[in-house]
């Protein structure tokens, strides 16, 4: 996906203000062995870009005064309650350095499972994507979360995906966060019912 982008050389809230009103969002590129760069960037085709979801996990091709580079999106900042951006920031990247960017997730054969087909379970997806490490070549757009196997009583981690080569989960040691949860709907213990209040003895006779 492409990027056109200018450079500006007035910077400041004022300058930004004439900017949105020109149809243009004030951005920023920094990284590599280059100074940041304050770019304009015309808003009606990047808010489209925006809402392609590949615009957020892919490498990008950045036209910057005539010249090609390869950035990443790395923050948007929206206006409170209007569609429209107010500020983008990219970085840079190298071919030979690795980048840290969060993927989405694609889940797939989630209505063939036994979970689904047998016990009629609600899978919940407790996250829908992850940040992984790689190479630029090696950044795939999505990562697929097959749940063909997925049975009742199972939960999904992120150590239990397949990733492409190259490609790796951004961990702690000992980290691995549920992917996908199974929950059966009635399969909840009833609580057993009261006891029946013990009848009051007869009175005495006199």
């Amino acid at each position: 996906m492409k990027v056109v982008a200018t450079t500006r050389k007035e910077q400041g809230s004022g300058a930004s203000r004439r900017l949105r009103r020109a149809g243009q969002v004030p951005g920023i590129v920094y990284g590599g062995k280059v100074d940041p760069s304050a770019v304009s960037i015309e808003h009606n085709p990047l808010y489209h870009a925006l809402r392609v979801e590949a615009f957020h996990s892919s490498i990008l091709d950045m036209e910057l005064d005539g010249k090609n580079e390869r950035v990443l999106l790395r923050d948007v900042q929206w206006h409170p309650y209007k569609p429209l951006v107010m500020h983008i920031d990219f970085q840079r990247v190298a071919a030979d350095e690795k980048i840290t960017i969060r993927v989405p997730l694609h889940f797939v054969n989630q209505e063939v499972s036994p979970a689904v087909k047998l016990s009629a379970a609600i899978i919940g997806h407790v996250v829908n994507d992850i940040e992984v490490s790689c190479l630029p070549g090696d950044l795939p757009s999505f990562i697929e979360v097959d749940l063909a196997n997925l049975e009742v009583g199972k939960t999904l981690h992120v150590r239990d995906l397949q990733f492409p080569q190259g490609v790796a989960p951004v961990l702690h040691a000992g980290e691995n966060p549920v992917i996908v949860t199974v929950t059966v709907p009635g399969a909840a213990e009833e609580e057993p019912a009261p006891a029946a209040a013990a009848a009051p003895a007869p009175a005495a006779k006199k």
